[in-house]
C-alpha cells in the first residue's frame, strides 16, 4: 500500500488536484490523503474546505495557517509546522503539491526534509510577481514532476531536473473542464441567484511586487468595469499581500444591479460560468489557460501573467482605467482548433499509470543535477 498526500490551500489548486485524487480513492495499492489549508479554512473566503468535503474523499485532514496578508513568510512557517505533524502522522510514500503558493512550498521542504518523495504539479511554468520566485524553489525542492507540456519540461531541464524524473500529463482541470459532469448554466444562475443572461466573469488578484501601487490598480479596475455598462460575476482575489486593497475596492459595487460578487465559487460551477460567459477580464490565470479552451475571449491586465500564454484571443492591457475599456470593446473570439498545450483531459489516467511504474518509485530521494551540453 502506496500513502499518497495531496496539501491544498486555495479553491484553484484543488481544482488542479481533484480528478487526480479521485482516481486513487477506489484505487487497489493506494490509499490518498488530503491535507487541506489556506483560504479553503478563511470564512471571508467562503470557507471552501466544505467544497473539498463534498467530493466525499475519505481522509480529510484540516490545518488553519493564516497569519495575515502582510506575512507570507509567517504563513509559510506556520504551514510547515503543521504539514510537519500530519507527515509524521500519515507517513506517506509520497507528497503532491501544485503550482506556486507558499503552501507548496512549505510541503517540498516537509517532503524534502524528511526523505520523502514530493511530486510538484504544473512546475516548469512562467509567470509574474512573487510566484515565480516560489514555483521555481518549490521545482526543486521536488523530485517528481508533472508538467503541463513539453515547453514546461524544457523549463524544468534547463534548471538542471532530471529528464527521467519529469512526465508531461498535461493540466488536471481540463479533465474536469471537459467531463461530463458540469452543472447546467441554469443550475449554477439558480444556485448563485445570477439574474442577467449575458455576462463576464471578473478576477483580479494582487501582484506582490506592485504591492504600493494594488490600491490605485483596484479601484481603476472598478471604474472601467462600471463604465463598461455591463454585468459581471466578480469572484474575490486570493488572500496575498494587497488582497485587502481589492476587496475595499469592490465595496463600491454594493447596490450595483448589473454585478454578483462572490468569496468562491464551486470549481465545477465556475467552469460553467466561464463558459458562458462573453469574456473573462482581470490576471487570473483562468484567463490564460481555461478561457482558450472554451474560445471564451479574455482581457489580461497588468504584469501578473507576463510571460504566459499569447494566444489570439488574450488582449493584454494595463492597469489604466481607459486602456480596459478600450479592450473591453476590442476584445475577439479564439478558435476552438487554437492550439493550446495544457492537455487533453486524460491528466488523470496518465498520472495514475505513472504511479504504477516502479521506476517511479525507485526515484533517487537524492537530488541530483543535470549539466546542459
Amino acid at each position: 500500500m502506496k500513502n499518497i498526500a495531496f496539501l491544498t490551500g486555495t479553491r484553484a489548486d484543488f481544482g488542479k488536484i481533484k480528478s487526480l485524487i479521485a482516481i486513487l480513492e477506489d484505487q487497489v495499492g493506494f490509499d490518498a490523503h488530503i491535507f487541506v489549508t489556506g483560504m479553503h479554512m478563511l470564512e471571508e473566503y467562503g470557507y471552501t474546505l466544505i467544497e473539498v468535503e463534498r467530493c466525499g474523499f475519505k481522509n480529510i485532514s484540516t490545518f488553519n495557517n493564516h497569519t495575515d496578508e502582510a506575512t507570507m513568510d509567517l504563513t509559510l512557517a506556520k504551514t510547515i509546522s503543521g504539514f510537519s505533524a500530519f507527515v509524521k502522522k500519515t507517513s506517506p510514500d509520497l507528497i503532491v503539491i501544485h503550482g506556486d503558493r507558499v503552501e507548496a512550498l512549505a510541503g517540498a521542504i516537509v517532503g524534502s526534509l524528511n526523505n520523502i518523495l514530493v511530486a510538484h504539479i504544473e512546475g516548469g511554468e512562467l509567470s509574474g510577481t512573487i510566484d515565480e520566485l516560489i514555483r521555481h524553489a518549490t521545482s526543486k525542492m521536488s523530485h517528481i514532476h508533472f508538467v503541463a507540456n513539453e515547453k514546461a519540461k524544457s523549463l524544468l531541464k534547463q534548471m538542471g531536473e532530471l529528464p527521467e524524473s519529469i512526465f508531461t500529463i498535461g493540466s488536471p482541470d481540463i479533465d474536469i473542464m471537459f467531463s461530463n459532469t458540469l452543472p447546467t448554466i441554469e443550475t449554477v444562475k439558480t444556485y448563485y441567484d445570477i439574474h442577467f443572461s449575458n455576462y463576464a466573469v471578473a478576477m483580479f488578484h494582487p501582484v506582490t511586487t506592485e504591492y504600493k501601487n494594488i490600491k490605485r490598480y483596484a479601484q481603476d479596475f472598478v471604474t472601467a468595469l462600471v463604465e463598461s455598462n455591463k454585468n459581471y460575476v466578480i469572484i474575490f482575489p486570493n488572500n496575498d499581500l494587497g488582497s485587502q486593497a481589492i476587496l475595499e475596492a469592490y465595496n463600491k459595487l454594493n447596490g450595483h444591479d448589473r454585478f454578483r460578487v462572490f468569496p468562491s465559487v464551486r470549481f465545477e460551477y465556475f467552469l460553467t460560468l466561464l463558459k458562458k460567459a462573453e469574456f473573462i477580464i482581470g490576471n487570473s490565470s483562468a484567463g490564460i489557460r481555461e478561457a482558450p479552451y472554451y474560445g471564451i475571449p479574455t482581457i489580461n491586465i497588468g504584469t501578473r501573467q507576463d510571460n504566459r500564454s499569447v494566444l489570439q484571443s488574450i488582449i493584454n492591457t494595463s492597469y489604466k482605467t481607459q486602456d480596459i475599456l478600450e479592450a473591453i470593446v476590442q476584445k475577439k473570439n479564439s478558435s476552438p482548433k487554437e492550439e493550446i498545450a495544457f492537455g487533453t483531459g486524460n491528466s488523470a489516467e496518465a498520472f495514475l499509470e505513472t504511479l504504477k511504474l516502479q521506476a517511479f518509485w525507485d526515484t533517487n530521494h537524492q537530488k541530483q543535477f543535470i549539466t546542459l551540453s
